[in-house]
């Protein structure tokens, strides 16, 4: 399952109507939640008052206070005292009430010689029990015990049995888009992570693998299409114009796989022949209207196929692939066996529509899921804290895929970029944890960035370590040893370990450690021995419940420069000639490394390609060899970090002078008498932008400016809204002393009216490198520019140059600026997916005062609140932007009223929305003291959800 980019909808239904509806008898009673299945009142509980409507009038009573939500833990796993070996299920689809038949096939997992215990199913408060029955026999209803979580069967047979579930369930009223759900007409399904528990009781946990059958039932004419998992065995007609489907996964899968989709769609159909010849074939299906824009997701399913099979080995092993695009999704996508659901950001495209970005993220997606077929569905998790087994393992898979279709280099910066952006930041504040958690309240909280993008580097640390051929010996041996199991990070590690014969044991400490550790890095050059030595120092910070930490293994890949430039010749003692880069492995607080026969004193170039996700400290690193670096450094990834260091001393620097100076100073002169932007930095900023051998979209990373959250993370108790005043300020300098170049660079990479929108390498670095190149000048809010700017909107023939100009308007107050605004609304009113950018683009706006207008945005009809895509693009891109930290508090507050509101429609939207208070650590006090108590305020709400819950008291536990 890939992380949504920004996403989904639902219908309303508020929890005092779901219990009733689940359980009528008790609809009248107070309503008491555990958040322990099974939980009972125990002596000693706090109670509470609780005034009640009887039919003589109210009273009241005592009851026990509802319980705080608990944690799980790793440690107290325990296999399963039941498996099962076939699931048979048939869903009655109506559109008042859907029936449930599950019939399960149980198999004993305890000691031979031990009792039957008690058989404990997952359940949920909206799932009502209509029927029970073991071996065809009804149970007894002392034969059970039903909770809103939970169905107990007391006293099950020993030996094998067959159960029989029925339950009935309203998929219309499901605001949580979790289990079964009905959204624009269609039923569409998510169970990752425990979904399936609000379709009927089972055993909700990835390490029970069982074969599906599946048999839906509904209306022929409101839902022609009848899909699942696995290959169609039957379909036809039933009495009163409804209609079957018989699906059978030939394959053991756990419950979170399973999907079903149901609608009124139309299908795109294609073919793919695999490498031992067999044909597969592809279907994308949508709503009608949709159907012309998933060609490119097609070409992309296509490529991942090949790769897969080119780069792995590895052939898909059915013969038939089903994507499925809906509008309302909670995530971005999701590899259930054999029917890919998306949402439809993800999967369709046009030139009209998408950017370049949508492009490149359909493409990293698709490929994302597909990958999944093997590394998620024929291996998957043996529980949730080993999620990074599957998603960061695929994440590296899917990186790796973009980065041969595209600009390798690109892409590595990309990755990184977005990691010390958002991961570094989420590993520094409240809710950090390993990518392997030990425990967890609510396991939606935990797809995060860590589990997939920090998952991912430590896959790549496999890779560095071994090589190509090493890694793939790995995973050879990874497929052979588990396919079909459910397993463990711990299983991986050894797989790598046994195909090559090496110790990984200190790569197994990133799995259970916290925190970006820092590596400082100290040289010395003896001359007269022409020796060159790199020692190594690495700690990890304290995190919350891990304050000592132990050495990890560091890769740190390293080349030498010489006084051109070029890469110098590398020795290591004991080593031999060892080429232009080689691969230091750091597992101790300490190492040292000595190179020999270096016959001049070389500039070290180290960490190339980011070798590890750490902060690396380069002592005696000057601006010298910075500059050297960014102007030679035969390491794409690290001709781009030295340019990043300059900026990112730079911007301390003058934020230094700022925050230090008086109010009354104008930012512009403290800025001015700390030295401003420095003549070397423009020149080497020009060198790039004139080097005529770069890449375009090289240029483009070359030319951006360290995020905020990277500048913020380097400054204690940082000033977020001065921070994006200096940083604009330095874009506003760049912009007036090198204007002449970034002019010529939009005239050189303009493209003749009328030209074909294409996505490819070549022509996505020119529209990058002259948006990039508009941007930068669009920070001198000249007229001249702005209007160049507006007409650069109007005679856009493609969504990437003209979102790329509304971008820059949309930070101006100019007539313009609502001009382009109502112009692409009118244009776009009736496409929801383009509307999405629309809102974002206003949110994410930097003009002061601009909560207002994101408060009127709510009441527009472009916003659906139950609509998670909206709730993305409207509250996630205003707590990004730099209004969200207004001195007055006022960004706090709505963020802080957009959770409240939202919990009570979708906690998993509600606990993201709510993800933007962890970072208060980084802020000044005024700024901590303003979220702290939008934090309180939040966790003062009576009925807050798990998901918030953990979120909100996990970053109190800080303050």
């Amino acid at each position: 399952m890939r992380l949504a980019p920004q996403l989904k909808r639902a219908c309303l239904l508020s929890s005092v109507q779901r219990l009733a509806y689940a359980r009528p008898s008790l609809a009248s009673q107070p309503r008491v939640q555990s958040s322990t299945e099974g939980a009972a009142f125990a002596p000693g509980r706090p109670t509470v008052s609780v005034r009640a409507m009887g039919a003589s009038g109210t009273a009241t009573m005592e009851v026990e206070a509802p319980a705080k939500p608990q944690p799980i833990f790793r440690a107290d796993y325990k296999p399963p005292a039941y498996l099962i070996d076939t699931v048979h299920l048939t869903f009655s689809l109506n559109e008042d009430v859907t029936h449930v038949t599950s019939r399960l096939a149980l198999k004993p997992n305890y000691a031979e010689n031990g009792a039957a215990p008690p058989l404990l199913l997952n359940g949920r408060d909206d799932v009502k029990l209509v029927g029970l029955k073991v071996a065809g026999q009804a149970v007894p209803e002392s034969g059970y015990e039903v909770t809103p979580k939970s169905l107990t069967l007391l006293s099950p047979p020993a030996g094998p049995f067959e159960l029989e579930v029925v339950t009935a369930i309203k998929p219309q009223d499901n605001s949580l888009l979790e289990g079964l759900y009905k959204s624009g007409g269609n039923y569409c399904t998510q169970c990752e992570a425990e979904g399936f528990r609000g379709i009927t009781y089972f055993l909700d946990r990835p390490d029970v693998m069982a074969r599906y059958t599946t048999r839906i039932e509904a209306d022929a004419g409101k839902y022609p299409v009848l899909l699942s998992n696995g290959n169609l065995k039957e379909e036809g007609q039933l009495e009163g114009s409804r209609h079957y489907a018989v699906w059978e996964d030939p394959f053991p899968k756990p419950c979170y796989l399973f999907a079903l989709v149901a609608g009124a769609l139309v299908k795109k159909e294609d073919t793919y022949t695999t490498g031992s010849g067999k044909t597969v074939t592809l279907r994308i299906y949508t709503q009608p209207a949709n159907i012309s824009q998933v060609d490119f997701a097609m070409v992309s399913l296509k490529k991942s196929m090949k790769w897969d099979e080119d780069v792995y080995g590895l052939e898909y092993d059915l013969d038939l692939f089903n994507i499925v695009a809906v509008d309302d999704f909670n995530m971005g996508a999701m590899e259930n066996k054999s029917l890919n659901i998306f949402n439809s950001r993800l999967v369709l495209a046009d030139p009209d529509s998408s950017t370049d970005g949508d492009y490149a993220r359909i493409e990293g997606v698709v490929g994302h899921e597909y990958f999944h077929n093997w590394t998620g569905n024929r291996v998957t998790c043996r529980d949730w804290f080993q999620l990074t087994l599957k998603e960061g393992l695929t994440v590296f898979r899917d990186q790796g895929f973009s980065a041969d279709m595209n600009s390798a280099p690109v892409k590595r910066i990309e990755d990184v970029a977005l990691l010390r952006a958002s991961q570094f930041s989420e590993d520094a504040g409240p809710m950090a944890h390993p990518i392997r958690p030990d425990s967890y309240i609510k396991m939606d909280n935990f797809y995060t960035v860590t589990v997939y993008e920090k998952g991912s580097e430590i896959i790549r640390l496999y890779h560095t370590l071994l090589g190509p051929q090493g890694f793939r010996k790995g995973m050879d041996l990874y497929f052979q040893r588990h396919d079909g199991q459910a397993v463990t990070c711990d299983d991986f590690l050894a797989a790598m370990a046994d195909a090559n014969g090496e110790d990984l044991s200190g790569v197994g400490r990133w799995y259970s450690q916290a925190g970006t550790p820092t590596l400082t890095v100290s040289t010395a050059y003896d001359a007269a021995k022409k020796s060159f030595t790199i020692s190594t120092h690495q700690v990890t910070p304290p995190t919350n419940g891990q304050p000592d930490k132990l050495p990890v293994l560091i890769p740190l890949k390293v080349g030498l420069l010489g006084p051109d430039g070029q890469d110098l010749p590398l020795h290591l003692e004991g080593k031999g000639d060892l080429g232009a880069s080689t691969v230091l492995r750091c597992d101790a607080e300490h190492n040292s490394f000595t190179f020999t026969d270096v016959a001049v004193e070389p500039v070290p170039s180290l960490l190339r390609g980011f070798s590890a996700p750490v902060k690396l400290v380069v002592q005696g690193q000057t601006d010298d060899h910075l500059r050297l670096m960014f102007a030679h450094d035969s390491d794409p990834f690290n001709r781009w970090e030295a340019g990043q260091r300059l900026y990112m001393k730079l911007l301390l620097q003058l934020y230094g002078a700022a925050a230090g100076a008086a109010s009354s100073v104008p930012l512009a002169d403290c800025c001015a008498a700390a030295g401003g932007v420095p003549g070397e930095l423009v020149a080497a900023f020009r060198a790039v932008l004139e080097d005529g051998k770069l890449d375009g979209s090289f240029k483009a990373m070359a030319m951006r400016l360290p995020s905020m959250a990277e500048i913020v993370d380097r400054i204690d108790e940082a000033d977020p809204v001065l921070v994006w005043q200096v940083r604009h300020y330095v874009y506003q300098q760049l912009a007036q002393q090198l204007r002449p170049q970034l002019e010529a660079a939009i005239k050189a990479n303009d493209v003749p009216p009328g030209t074909p929108y294409e996505f490819n390498a070549q022509q996505c670095a020119r529209r990058v490198l002259r948006n990039m190149s508009e941007s930068i000048l669009g920070s001198l809010e000249s007229p001249e520019i702005q209007e160049q700017l507006l007409r650069r909107f109007r005679e856009a023939t493609n969504m990437t140059d003209r979102m790329a100009a509304l971008t820059v308007l949309c930070d101006t107050d100019t007539p313009g600026r609502e001009q382009a605004l109502q112009e692409f609304y009118a244009a776009n009113k009736d496409k929801p997916l383009v509307l999405l950018k629309w809102l974002a683009v206003q949110a994410s706006c930097a003009l002061p005062g601009n909560i207002a207008k994101v408060r009127a945005l709510m009441g527009h009809p472009a916003f659906t609140i139950t609509t998670p895509n909206c709730c993305y693009s409207l509250f996630l891109g205003f707590a990004r932007s730099v209004n969200f930290h207004a001195a007055d508090g006022s960004g706090y507050e709505f963020i802080g009223d957009s959770v409240i509101k939202m919990d009570k429609i979708n906690h998993q939207v509600a606990s993201r929305i709510a993800g933007a208070f962890t970072t208060f650590k980084q802020y000044d006090k005024e700024r901590q003291a303003m979220m702290v108590a939008q934090l309180r305020r939040i966790a003062a709400v009576e009925g807050l959800s798990e998901n918030v819950f953990e979120i909100v008291t996990k970053s109190l536990q800080q303050v």
